[in-house]
């Protein structure tokens, strides 16, 4: 099986099943037993074609005589697959990449269009020097095809940021994001882990300013690592990290997480409070508390427990019970469109349903809060509908809270209780954290 084999066989379940392409890439690779090169070449056609959909597809055009819409499946993701080895792997030749696409077309039982691909894509490859230029005359048209995402999307950015700063972070969507842990504190410090790291040839630099944070290069299969077997760090954007550093929860409390999985959020507050208190990690699906409890396992954390419990029903037993109570809602997920490209394909239309039942569980957990304690809103998502407006239709309705100021190192600073994180100007996944402390 190779590479391209692969791709097109994510692509096709991305298309037809509405299957994510980083849990189906993961799946196939292993089905179809790719590993080093082969792995990397379809990881990256995959997450290039994503990225880059409607770029590849005005290309397209120019030389199809057929509307790419209109060809039988598969074979506008062949001609996607060829364009993007062709116009951005600089390592593929262009033959290559032509006859290879040919292949896939006739393997895919599409050998009477396989003429039409290779006629594609050699003019393509004849002409990529001087590829038709983008129409400039609707601004968000123009970013729309330049960076591959919706134009609802798009508009949005642009009444948000503007367009300098839109276009940035559009940009900041296609590139590819670091590889970012958290150590754990409780088994070693930052400088033994980079020692142990660099003993197994991976390279990691401590983020430029959440503490405890690593980018790692050259790392592989992390789950190989004796360090990750041993438990001395665990996989989180600087974004999540914050969670644990704004709510501070404390030794010996209680902290209730209603949005658990996978854990990242639950391990962060357990090495916080140094394992000591008690820790409920929930979520509605109970299959996924299984990941939370082994990677507490891995990591030696003693203070979690997990319960399968919907966010939005109410359990009186937890009823004014915790100091801390963690909210990572359910979102749009378009702050973490660099890690899955394929978030900017979903329909605006579920942002409706999302806001109703962010506040729903938002209303739920503030329950659970003692006087005096803190609730934590957080998503990973930059709109504000799904973000402060929702925070501010629950303080309308709950005089008792109010947004608390926090602190955290620089460039970010102190803020007055909310902050939205930004992949172009902080460097993190696009995140929304609010705290909130009732009276």
């Amino acid at each position: 099986m190779s590479a391209r084999d692969t791709a097109l066989r994510v692509l096709s379940a991305g298309r037809t099943a509405s299957a994510w392409a980083d849990a189906s890439l993961k799946a196939q690779l292993r089905r179809d037993g790719l590993s080093g090169a082969d792995a990397a070449l379809a990881t990256r056609i995959v997450y290039g074609v994503l990225q880059n959909r409607a770029l590849l597809d005005f290309y397209l055009s120019a030389y199809c005589s057929q509307k790419l819409g209109r060809l039988q499946p598969p074979l506008a993701d062949i001609l996607r697959i060829g364009a993007y080895q062709i116009l951005f792997l600089d390592k593929v030749p262009d033959r290559a990449a032509v006859n290879e696409s040919v292949e896939l077309a006739k393997k895919n039982g599409r050998s009477a269009a396989s003429g039409l691909v290779n006629a594609v894509l050699r003019k393509l490859a004849l002409n990529k020097a001087q590829l038709p230029a983008i129409p400039e005359r609707d601004e968000t048209q123009a970013l729309s095809i330049r960076y591959s995402h919706p134009k609802w999307l798009v508009r949005r950015l642009l009444a948000l940021l503007g367009r300098e700063e839109a276009e940035a972070f559009l940009a900041a969507d296609n590139a590819v994001a670091p590889l970012t842990v958290q150590v754990n504190t409780l088994r070693t410090t930052a400088a033994a882990l980079t020692a142990r790291l660099a003993d197994a040839g991976v390279t990691a630099a401590a983020h430029p300013w959440v503490p405890d944070c690593l980018e790692l290069t050259g790392s592989g299969d992390l789950t190989e690592l004796d360090a990750f077997r041993e438990g001395l760090f665990f996989v989180q954007d600087p974004a999540a990290k914050l969670v644990s550093l704004i709510a501070a929860p404390q030794k010996g409390g209680r902290v209730i997480d209603v949005c658990a999985a996978p854990g990242g959020k639950s391990f962060g507050a357990a090495v916080a409070m140094g394992d000591e208190g008690e820790i409920l990690a929930c979520d509605l699906h109970e299959n996924k508390l299984k990941r939370i409890e082994e990677g507490a396992a891995r990591l030696g954390l003693k203070s979690i427990q997990t319960f399968a419990a919907d966010g939005t029903v109410f359990r009186p037993e937890w009823a004014d019970s915790a100091d801390t109570v963690l909210v990572d809602a359910p979102c749009s997920g378009l702050g973490i469109i660099r890690k899955k490209p394929d978030v900017r394909y979903k329909s605006p239309d579920d942002l409706f349903t999302l806001t109703v039942a962010q506040a729903a569980i938002l209303e739920n957990a503030a329950r659970y809060v003692r006087p005096g304690g803190v609730l934590l809103y957080s998503t990973c998502t930059i709109l504000p509908e799904e973000n402060g407006q929702v925070v501010d239709g629950f303080l309308a309705g709950h005089p008792d809270f109010s947004r608390e100021t926090f602190a955290l190192p620089a460039p970010v600073g102190e803020r007055p209780g909310e902050l939205t994180l930004w992949p172009h100007r902080h460097g993190t996944d696009g995140f929304y954290i609010c705290r909130l402390r009732r009276r």
